[in-house]
């Protein structure tokens, strides 16, 4: 029988991320992982994961904030940190979030609750950084970032920096339910709520 390491972390939130880096790099190392991907809102996530992960050759993606999710036409993620990821050629991908904006702009005006809102909250009960990594995910699978059918670390987050590493077979959003959570590498203790 193989054992698997795993991380559970007293509460959510980027106290953990040091540690998410760690295991990650471990993991990487120790099973020839070949893709990551990571929600990093300002840049700073994206960097420590970036400098842990420079020399293993793995295909690292970083999946941002759409442009506008705190407020109209600003983009979070530092541009400087972009420059940098960039000119390293780590792909940076900002675009929308899946279970966010059309429905959410519904749920405003109708006031009504839609399926992406719904499959949110549900993934929300095994933690935000649960529901983050795989929708990042499915939107590097669906921007051909990564290929599909492969497994793939999927890093994400409660507010800020990391705290859940999942090892998913990768799948784009049209075929969600055929996503599949292989391992649960790190995550906290509960919601943060």
């Amino acid at each position: 029988m193989k054992m698997i390491e795993t991380m559970l972390f007293e509460r959510p939130g980027n106290q953990n991320t040091s540690h998410c880096v760690e295991m990650v790099a471990k993991h990487v190392k120790e099973h020839g992982r070949k893709h990551v991907v990571v929600a990093s809102t300002s840049g700073k996530t994206a960097m420590a994961f970036y400098k842990a992960l420079a020399r293993t050759g793995v295909n690292l993606v970083v999946v941002t904030h759409s442009v506008g999710f705190k407020e109209p036409g600003h983009d979070e993620f530092d541009p400087e940190i972009r420059k940098q990821l960039r000119k390293s050629r780590i792909p940076v991908h900002t675009g929308t979030i899946l279970t966010h904006s059309l429905e959410k702009s519904l749920m405003d005006s109708f006031r009504g609750i839609y399926p992406g809102y719904l499959i949110a909250n549900t993934l929300r009960c095994f933690g935000e950084g649960t529901k983050v990594a795989l929708e990042i995910v499915m939107e590097a699978c669906d921007a051909g970032l990564i290929p599909e059918g492969q497994e793939v670390l999927g890093i994400g987050g409660t507010y800020r920096g990391s705290d859940t590493v999942l090892l998913i077979r990768s799948k784009p959003s049209k075929r969600f339910l055929e996503m599949d959570v292989l391992e649960i590498i790190a995550r906290p203790r509960g919601r943060g709520n």
